[in-house]
């Protein structure tokens, strides 16, 4: 993991951990951190969007340096970048090589995981929750097109509101799918007026959620806080609660969607009636709409 990482990974979770411990995890002296304050750009952020691409590479191709990715990256995937580039990437994001025999290091976000242990959780911490504090989000699986078909939805539940308050629907469950569904969610929020820096979205440790694309979107551009599960759905209950509840009960109409672009329409029009119709034992048998109004009305 390069010094640039180690310092965009300190500057983000400092609050919730506090500096030194941090440092400490990261094996990050503090006069590299105050240097990269003050002087230093990092260098894989111009070529953030292509971590996932070299990842995939060395995943399925264990025995290539950076040369044999170079020319995988200009004649499989269209990109022509120098192999000097490629080569320190490789060196920054630890991918030199993948064998079989030696599992990579793990990223610096699972690190600071596994050092930060149950308070990696920020969710568990708050003894009350308040519109637009806290949200959810899980991949969960749809079945479709008379069973013959699979896709993924991913949706973010606002804890208090039980809104949707951004969804995206794929053929697989990556990077990509989960950020379209984060910037419906961010632009949601704008709309009511929630600044996202105090926003904490909770999911759990799939590798989605502890990439690079995700955290550097989330923590570092739009400085929202991260909370982790630490034992998987058994601590995003939320969120295993909507989906279960979400698929039983559009079962007949997302098994009569015949295309993923079908399924989609299902989707969209399902979760319209979930936000401003349907009516939720938890808020007081309102819709979600409703409930933000009343909400809004009392403060």
């Amino acid at each position: 993991m390069s010094n640039e990482e180690k310092v965009a990974l300190a500057e983000t979770t400092k609050s919730d951990y506090g500096l030194p411990a941090v440092l400490a995890v990261l094996k990050l002296p503090r006069s590299t951190w105050y240097y990269h304050q003050k002087h230093v750009k990092a260098y894989t952020e111009k070529y953030a969007h292509l971590q996932e691409l070299l990842e995939a590479i060395a995943r399925e191709n264990p025995a290539y340096g950076y040369r044999r990715t170079t020319e995988e990256l200009k004649e499989a995937h269209c990109h022509k970048i120098n192999h000097k580039v490629v080569q320190r990437l490789h060196q920054e994001w630890g991918l030199p090589l993948i064998r079989s025999i030696k599992p990579p290091k793990p990223s610096g976000i699972r690190q600071v995981i596994t050092a930060a242990g149950d308070r990696i959780n920020l969710v568990a911490k708050k003894d009350e929750i308040g519109l637009f504090e806290v949200a959810y989000t899980d991949f969960t699986e749809l079945v479709y097109a008379d069973g013959r078909r699979k896709a993924h939805l991913i949706p973010i539940i606002d804890h208090a509101s039980k809104m949707v308050l951004g969804w995206a629907v794929g053929n697989r469950a990556v990077t990509e799918l989960a950020l379209r569904a984060w910037e419906y969610a961010r632009e949601t929020l704008i709309d009511y007026g929630v600044d996202v820096q105090d926003f904490i979205l909770h999911h759990d440790q799939d590798p989605v959620f502890t990439g690079y694309r995700w955290t550097a979107q989330l923590l570092l551009k739009d400085h929202v806080r991260v909370s982790y599960a630490l034992n998987g759905a058994r601590d995003n209950p939320e969120m295993e609660s909507f989906n279960s509840r979400f698929k039983t009960e559009n079962r007949s109409l997302l098994l009569d969607a015949q295309t993923l672009e079908e399924l989609q329409l299902v989707v969209r029009e399902r979760m319209g009636y979930h936000n401003g119709l349907r009516r939720h034992s938890t808020i007081g048998y309102q819709a979600p709409a409703r409930y933000i109004e009343t909400q809004w009305l009392r403060s």
